[in-house]
């Protein structure tokens, strides 16, 4: 097994956060008990990690609203090894019938090159054909004769042309966005779209309809006809937005669509296809209406994974920079969209990572060892129903622990509260406290945990509002 590493560091009691100056909002986590600083995760790079269930949004490229040479290098480094990319219809086919792959051949050339996979989603409309639909979000399908045609011949260009390259597709981004789409053509487009890639390449890996809402009523309505047309098998995964200020509050809806696939086949996956948070509120856009700082920021995308991962979801996090929205005659932009994890300004330019950034690496580095879900254990602690909690267990035997309090929106604070913590179906030899956001490590000492009957129990357990872990020190180099 390939293990994670941690770099020593001077003791202190405070997170040694990168640069904690820059990072806009950011207040240190303090740790006042016994535990002894040991050190910092050291982040994999995505040639060092072995799953690749992680998913970083690269989406409006098709709409050039953010620059991929700008944040390229910025990928391996981050831990996940897919990347998602909306393919723009319009921005290949100007003139009808004349492709010009050539924007998105060095996009997926230079990501493959660097180790990573391709996500690669078919949308949206293109205005030379009437009845095309448009380039922008909820702009509408394709719905003239003509168009539809134009759009099949498209699709089948691209699945030709990166076949060997590109495994895995999505059709067509939030249809649901648009009321006035019925299911029958949303069904229509998924299908047809489908085949058209799988004619290309049978073993390609499909995900279906994109919502952007959690309605199992509506996905009930697709999949029934779906079933009817006898094309389950199409479809690898349902994919699905679905954005929260609590992000907690999606899961009863993801296991409402849980449900309703299994209904039908059980074998097709779910995947969060699109989550993020913004690091500064009031932008525009999903979420914006909180007072959000890039301490709130993180704390919520590492929440959405954590989360994603204990409800055995495939997860992507929105998105890797920040998108520069022109509108009228701006040459530049109206705004930005402001959930990347790296900063960028309004001519699409890097500044800096954000501290999300860091958080989602050692999000990926952490669980990239711990596999199996444990569904089957005991967890208590005072206001137990306050505490999202997940127990894994990697191949070595080695248990990991994650526990962060859920019972609203992350704070722009760190108030931390110390618990002691009863596990059964769970065992420690060495064990060590991680917080998630800095990667700091923590040795538990000896007096703060004990076996009782069967369960551990651990004194004094720092937790907060943001994912922290509990593991052998063993699993760490």
């Amino acid at each position: 097994m390939r293990k994670l590493t941690t770099l020593c560091i001077a003791a202190t009691l405070m997170l040694p956060i990168f640069s904690a100056e820059a990072q806009e909002g950011y207040n240190e986590l303090k740790i006042d008990n016994s535990y002894t600083l040991a050190g910092t995760l050291k982040p994999k790079t995505v040639h060092e990690i072995k799953s690749g269930n992680l998913t970083v949004g690269c989406e409006v490229l098709d709409r050039d609203y953010t620059d991929y040479d700008e944040y390229k290098t910025y990928l391996p480094g981050l831990g996940c090894r897919k990347i998602r990319l909306q393919a723009g219809w319009a921005k290949t086919e100007k003139v009808k019938g004349v492709y010009d792959f050539a924007w998105l051949d060095h996009i997926i050339d230079d990501a493959t090159s660097r180790g990573l996979e391709i996500w690669l989603q078919t949308s949206y409309g293109n205005p030379i054909y009437p009845g095309g639909g448009t380039i922008n979000l909820g702009g509408g399908m394709p719905v003239s004769d003509e168009a539809k045609t134009a759009w099949n011949n498209w699709v089948r260009a691209m699945a030709q042309r990166y076949k060997g390259k590109v495994h895995e597709w999505e059709i067509w981004n939030e249809p649901d966005l648009s009321e006035s789409i019925p299911a029958e053509d949303i069904v229509d487009m998924n299908i047809r779209t489908a085949e058209i890639i799988r004619s290309v390449d049978p073993d390609a890996k499909i995900a279906g309809f994109a919502f952007c809402v959690l309605n199992p009523r509506l996905l009930d309505e697709c999949l029934s006809l779906v079933q009817k047309a006898g094309k389950l098998d199409l479809f690898h995964w349902i994919s699905y937005h679905g954005y929260q200020y609590r992000p907690e509050n999606s899961y009863r809806e993801v296991m409402a669509f849980r449900e309703v696939i299994d209904k039908y086949d059980p074998s097709i996956m779910l995947r969060q296809g699109e989550n993020g948070a913004p690091s500064k509120g009031h932008m525009g856009g999903a979420l914006d209406d909180y007072d959000w700082t890039e301490l709130s920021q993180a704390k919520w995308d590492l929440r959405r994974l954590a989360g994603d991962h204990g409800h055995d979801v495939e997860s992507s996090v929105f998105s890797i920079i920040d998108m520069a929205y022109p509108t009228g005659e701006n040459k530049y932009v109206a705004k930005l969209n402001v959930k990347g994890l790296i900063q960028s300004n309004e001519y699409k330019k890097v500044l800096r990572t954000k501290l999300a950034y860091r958080a989602v690496q050692h999000y990926a580095s952490m669980f990239d060892n711990f596999a199996e879900r444990i569904k089957d254990y005991g967890f208590s602690t005072a206001d137990a129903e306050d505490y999202a909690n997940y127990l894994y267990r990697n191949e070595e035997g080695k248990y990991s622990f994650q526990i962060w309090k859920q019972t609203e929106a992350p704070l722009n604070d760190n108030t931390v509260e110390y618990k002691t913590i009863r596990l059964e179906g769970a065992s420690f030899e060495n064990p060590v406290w991680i917080d998630l956001i800095s990667g700091v490590v923590y040795e538990i000492p000896a007096k703060c945990m004990k076996v009782r009957k069967g369960a551990v129990i651990i004194k004094d357990v720092p937790v907060y509002d943001s994912p922290v872990v509990i593991t052998d020190k063993s699993v760490l180099e």
